[in-house]
């Protein structure tokens, strides 16, 4: 078993930043790749960014050069820096987890919402 609790969203500007960060806990040392979805009202979940335990990265084409992921192994977080931010980025953010035997973790998720 695996929790992961997400902090960090809140409301800004377009133009502006925010700063997502998750925190896995239990069976930590299964995890494999480690990442952010996200699901505009409306829409279906879709895939921000995903970090392997090497530290490979994966970014939708909506975000890259907006947003970083970054991952600290040994305290078992992976953040998201999103830069940049756009209306359209406005969504609630779900951290995720896979690990090394394919079993997969949600979050709760945290809402970003971009004003114009």
């Amino acid at each position: 078993q695996v929790q992961l609790v997400e902090s960090g969203g809140g409301l800004v500007q377009a133009g502006g930043s925010l700063r997502l960060s998750c925190a896995a806990s239990g069976s930590v040392f299964i995890i494999n790749s480690m990442g952010w979805y996200r699901q505009a009202s409306g829409k279906q979940r879709e895939l921000v960014a995903l970090i392997s335990r090497s530290g490979s990265t994966n970014y939708a084409d909506s975000v890259k050069g907006r947003f970083i992921i970054s991952r600290d192994n040994a305290k078992n977080v992976v953040d998201l820096q999103m830069n940049s931010l756009k209306p359209e980025d406005t969504a609630v953010y779900y951290c995720y987890t896979i690990l090394i035997n394919g079993v997969t973790y949600w979050g709760k998720g945290t809402l970003v919402t971009v004003s114009t």
